[in-house]
């Protein structure tokens, strides 16, 4: 207990209560306003009307219709798709052909042809949906209409063009809100920088202070001085992700009670991990740019930017001795998809075991600075015990 108070009053009187707090919570609103319309609803295209006819201009003004589209120019002669998309005043040119009524009135095919600038592919986010329905939609619409001209009754009509419907809808994050990936990733990795780093530093300050071994070489010690950093980074964590449902409409379907605990446990996780990793520094101040090793792959690896699933199976392994990735199933699970605590046993067992692991691994590094450190120590003692006798 020692350990814990002394620990309590360092934390207290250091710059950590507050930047735990502040921090988070500051990326929460710079990044969630930042990214509050990352739904682009309107993708700037340019239409080349080969055609002039009074079917081309319906089509134009149905694609202009469009909520995820929106024309801004129309040319009557062809021009090179690269150099209206060239200054990126539009994201995607759509060419309709020269007797395009013509054909429609014939009966026969004709082929629209659409050239998008996919250097940025989120800008085309809602292009291709748009299209595909405005072209199904016209294709049921004139087949209906001629076999209605031969006699067919309208429901038999839409049974032989298209037998099949597709009805879809997106779960838990219908708008694709970027809330849900990158704001709150970026929330994470502020406070996992901050968090092992302070962690981090508590050994090499034990040890530059003498104080290392004064509980004896048994991690537990180190166990309680992470007490503050776990319990104020789950605190820390919670507000900010009540302040995205508050502001940013984050989906958050968990209890705050129940959530707390794999929150307290992820915080645990990346204390003892971040202890691990500045063990063997010699100076407090050096043991920030160690926790790259942490902070890097989690970024990369734990379904912030790109899920999972997408990356090669070796760097689906490497994710599993992060927190963060363990942490990021939880958040998607219980928050957005509101499972229950019980189906996550798999993602909290991680983390004990990733305590468990990272505690040993400090406990052997302790017991062998100890040993170490003990010839020099009891000769230190036998020249104190000669001057005294002197």
């Amino acid at each position: 207990m020692r350990s814990l108070i002394e620990e309590w009053r360092f934390v207290r009187s250091s710059k950590y209560v507050a930047m735990i707090f502040i921090a988070p919570l500051l990326a929460a609103v710079f990044f969630g306003f930042m990214f509050s319309k990352n739904q682009i609803n309107q993708s700037p295209v340019v239409v080349i009307d080969q055609d002039h006819s009074a079917y081309s201009r319906q089509l134009t003004a149905k694609i202009n219709a469009s909520q995820y589209m929106k024309v801004t120019n129309v040319f009557p002669n062809r021009i090179d798709p690269e150099t209206l998309l060239a200054n990126e005043k539009a994201v995607a040119v759509i060419v309709l052909p020269a007797q395009l009524e013509l054909r429609k009135l014939q009966g026969m095919s004709s082929n629209i042809g659409i050239l998008m600038d996919n250097s940025m592919p989120t800008g085309l986010m809602g292009v291709r949906t748009a299209i595909q329905e405005i072209v199904s939609t016209e294709n049921m619409s004139l087949s209906m209409t001629r076999l209605a001209n031969q006699g067919v009754a309208p429901d038999k009509a839409s049974g032989l063009i298209a037998p099949l419907s597709l009805q879809q809808r997106m779960l838990f994050n219908p708008t694709t809100n970027a809330i849900y990936t990158m704001v709150i990733g970026f929330v994470n990795i502020v406070v996992l920088m901050m968090t092992t780093s302070a962690a981090g530093a508590v050994v090499p300050r034990l040890r530059k202070e003498g104080k290392l071994f004064a509980g004896g070489a048994s991690p537990l010690q180190l166990w309680l001085r992470s007490v503050p950093y776990s319990i104020l980074t789950t605190i820390s964590l919670l507000l900010s992700y009540g302040l995205l449902k508050q502001v940013g409409n984050l989906r958050f379907e968990a209890e705050p009670y129940l959530f707390f605990i794999p929150l307290l446990l992820y915080s645990f996780a990346i204390c003892m991990v971040g202890m691990l990793l500045g063990y063997s520094a010699q100076d407090p101040s050096k043991v920030g740019s160690r926790m790259s090793v942490i902070v890097y792959p989690s970024f990369l690896v734990t379904g912030i930017q790109l899920t999972p699933l997408a990356l090669p199976l070796f760097f689906q392994y490497t994710a599993w001795p992060l927190p963060m990735n363990w942490l990021n199933r939880i958040l998607r699970g219980m928050a957005y998809r509101g499972g229950a605590f019980t189906a996550y046993g798999l993602e909290l067992g991680a983390l004990l075991i990733i305590i468990g692991a990272a505690s040993l691994l400090i406990g052997w590094l302790m017991l062998k600075e100890k040993r170490k450190a003990a010839p020099h120590q009891k000769e230190q003692n036998t020249e104190r015990l000669i001057m005294e006798a002197f």
